[in-house]
């Protein structure tokens, strides 16, 4: 046999096992499911029909929850600072609490979640609010773009841009790598403005209250003239609150028709049945909740978001688990057969979802900046205020809307006890190190701000206007 003949051989073998590898690769990764990861923006858990809201329309948002498995206890772990989403879509996308990192975003260089997609194989796309987010780490997808968060606000179509994007993505990809697409939607975050189909869909003047509703918070929490509570004045008129409520709900029924064009796409491209579909949000959002307008509190209402898996593999159900947003990371891992980065702080929600857990933690915590802490068990929660030393206990299976303070009664000690020392514990093994209770405690007392206080307020919380750049030649117009 020739020299030349050998090589020749030997190149079309290679060309042979080449083209038989490259097509076992591209049937493994036919095997796995496509994502997509819709995420939303303030959305409180209790926005959802399908849910048990009877007043919101979702029609699409209800087809996924009941078609799929729904989390009926998720929550953002919390924030250090007054813009909430910063922290809860950093840890989103890292695995790992805030109290892992220094100043608001945490590393790229460590585990995160487009990182490990495109290690499982899939083409990883990212098109979301611009403001408040990880960067650094949104640069690991293979295509990352923004929004400009206002002017999607203002639009009155909420998520139409990142919706007609993704359409045309679907009809444009190489079908030959699954997709990851995180949608990372601007709304229902203020300011609020859906078109005329959306509004009449609600009665203003109709728009029930929050169970929980009070003209103001009634005490000092640490927090109460962040921007977020200066939208709506002091005291929360009734009025006032249905205003809110009205273009809330007009909002999430603006952006749940959106969502309803990309499924109708995705069935049109053949890839529904082959794509599972998470829907979630940030955080939730009070909206004349306690007295309060804004996310900045550990009540239910401001920490628990909807948490929705629908999609192949998924069975329908619904579980009562304690879970934290950034649980989705590794879950989403383990679904598809990733590895699962070690030095994460979150935990797989797939043995919940599959039926071999009922639960994966006993008790959850939360925290807030340096003045509010919470933990809570299947039944039991307390928020802690340590800048004024006050403590609250609610039973949430009798009182889910947290009106009634239980805590210093003695009949219930042993439960604040148990979810102070749970508290404790947490801290330590998420490196929080801020004290619970205060020295020299502040004065708990809430007090409104005057008219001219609040003038003042609201100009420091307004975006600073552009200098316009001189012209060379002076006087030119």
């Amino acid at each position: 046999m020739s020299f030349r003949y050998r090589v020749s051989l030997a190149l079309l073998l290679a060309v042979c096992f080449s083209l038989c590898f490259d097509s076992s690769l591209k049937a493994a990764a036919k095997e796995k499911p496509n994502i997509l990861f819709l995420f939303t923006d303030d959305q409180r858990a209790d926005t959802i029909h399908a849910l048990g809201n009877p007043l919101i329309k979702t029609p699409n948002l209800d087809q996924l929850a009941r078609n799929g498995f729904v989390f009926n206890n998720a929550y953002c772990l919390g924030s250090n600072s007054g813009a909430v989403c910063v922290c809860s879509r950093n840890m989103l996308l890292s695995g790992r609490t805030y109290f892992r990192w220094t100043g608001r975003y945490a590393s790229a260089d460590k585990p995160n979640f487009p990182d490990s997609m495109n290690a499982a194989g899939y083409y990883t796309y990212h098109h979301g609010k611009q403001g408040n987010t990880a960067a650094l780490i949104h640069k690991k997808f293979d295509s990352t773009k923004y929004v400009k968060d206002q002017e999607a606000r203002l639009l009155g179509q909420p998520g139409q841009e990142i919706v007609n994007d993704a359409i045309q993505f679907l009809k444009k990809r190489n079908t030959d790598q699954p997709f990851f697409m995180y949608l990372a939607f601007a709304c229902p975050h203020d300011p609020r403005v859906a078109d005329k189909e959306y509004m009449d869909l609600y009665q203003r003047d109709k728009m029930p209250l929050p169970a929980n509703y009070l003209p103001l918070h009634p005490f000092n929490n640490g927090e109460q003239v962040v921007r977020d509570e200066l939208l709506a004045g002091f005291p929360r008129t009734k009025a006032e609150i249905r205003k809110h409520l009205h273009d809330y709900y007009a909002d999430i029924t603006g952006l749940d028709g959106h969502i309803g064009r990309l499924l109708k796409a995705l069935k049109e491209s053949g890839e529904y049945d082959n794509t599972v579909i998470i829907f979630s949000s940030d955080h939730g959002l009070a909206v004349g909740s306690h007295g309060l307008m804004g996310k900045q509190s550990l009540y239910e209402h401001s920490m628990k978001s909807p948490l929705i898996f629908s999609g192949p593999g998924i069975p329908q159900g619904q579980s009562d688990a304690l879970v934290y947003l950034y649980d989705i990371f590794p879950t989403v891992c383990e679904m598809v057969g990733t590895e699962v980065p070690q030095g994460l702080d979150s935990q797989s929600m797939w043995p919940v979802i599959s039926g071999q857990q009922q639960q994966t933690r006993k008790t959850l915590c939360t925290a807030y900046k340096d003045v509010q802490r919470s933990a809570r068990d299947g039944r039991w929660k307390l928020i802690t205020y340590p800048q004024i030393n006050k403590t609250q206990l609610f039973d949430l299976q009798e009182d889910p809307a947290e009106t009634r303070n239980l805590y210093g009664k003695p009949e219930y000690q042993s439960h604040a006890d148990h979810l102070l020392a749970a508290l404790k514990t947490w801290q330590k093994q998420v490196g929080d190190t801020d004290p619970l209770l205060s020295e020299h405690p502040q004065d708990p007392t809430f007090k409104a701000p005057t008219a001219e206080e609040l003038k003042k307020l609201k100009q420091r919380w307004q975006p600073k206007k552009k200098k316009k750049k001189q012209t060379a030649q002076a006087g030119s117009k």
